[in-house]
């Protein structure tokens, strides 16, 4: 994701901690609730954690309660419960730090491991999601799937030596050069290239934080029976994806497990028209 400055009219970020079973889930808020718009929700892609949707934190938080909360296993929130590695565990793990902070329905967002998440929150709990946001998901074949199960989460292993930074590190910065980052070819170049320092240095610090376990949501994630469970999703939900996102290419796929869904492209999640296309779909539905 670009490096973006918060402009003058954005809303300011603020961070907490909530309470369940596991510990200490970590979120960052921006705005305040207003009357006749639920809070918004965001789930984050992996690796990291919410920190990297800040900048929709700040635009969108100019007209509305939103809330991004770090999943467990990521960022600064606990790890998940011994033995849980499936993506509804994760998903309601969401929904019992959401009602620890007193809210119940609320409007949602998930992009990558976040959209995953996402679409199991409205078929395991239809009466919690107003509309609903999937940004970028992958739709992998099962021979993809099997691959990407056995070699795209890096097995990290802390010692001694400091190789879980080297190795976090190259992980992050590859995976912004190529898809999937451990094929490092040109015909598995993307052409984006990487990010500024300062948003590399971020997102590294951000995985570091949760070397021993992020990649459990992760592998839930890339394991999701996203074509058994997206045609279940019943709630308004836009489907769409930036144009050079990794995922573009399972957009139409996806959609046409969701006929319902509206569907179109964006701009990156930085983009004044993104945060324009997201609003006008948040309001029209709301």
């Amino acid at each position: 994701m670009p490096s973006v400055g918060a402009p003058l009219s954005a809303a300011p970020v603020r961070r907490g901690f909530v309470e369940i079973v596991e510990g200490q889930v970590h979120y960052r808020e921006a705005g305040t609730p207003v009357p006749g718009r639920a809070p918004l929700v965001l789930l984050h892609a992996s690796p990291g954690s919410a920190k990297a949707l800040e900048p929709l934190l700040r635009a969108l938080g100019a007209h509305r309660h939103v809330i991004a909360p770090d999943t467990l296993g990521n960022g600064d929130s606990p790890p998940p419960a011994r033995g849980q590695r499936e993506i509804a565990y994760f998903a309601d793990a969401h929904r019992r730090a959401l009602e620890a902070l007193g809210i119940e329905r609320f409007d949602l967002y998930g992009t990558h491991t976040g959209a995953n998440t996402g679409c199991q929150l409205p078929t395991g709990h239809p009466e919690r999601v107003r509309p609903h946001i999937v940004d970028g998901i992958g739709l992998y074949s099962e021979q993809e799937q099997a691959e990407m199960l056995e070699r795209y989460v890096p097995k990290v292993g802390v010692d001694q030596n400091g190789s879980q930074f080297h190795l976090i590190w190259t992980f992050v910065r590859d995976a912004y050069l190529f898809w999937p980052w451990y094929r490092k070819d040109a015909a598995h170049r993307r052409p984006t290239g990487l990010p500024d320092a300062d948003t590399l240095h971020d997102k590294v610090v951000e995985v570091l934080k949760a070397a021993r376990t992020f990649h459990i949501p992760y592998q839930a994630a890339l394991a999701f029976d996203k074509r058994g469970r997206l045609p279940l999703v019943r709630v308004p939900t836009l489907v769409t994806c930036a144009a050079d996102d990794m995922l573009f290419e399972y957009l139409e796929g996806v959609q046409a497990l969701m006929p319902a869904a509206q569907c179109a492209t964006h701009r990156g999640m930085a983009s004044p028209e993104t945060v324009a296309l997201f609003e006008r779909f948040l309001d029209g539905v709301g």
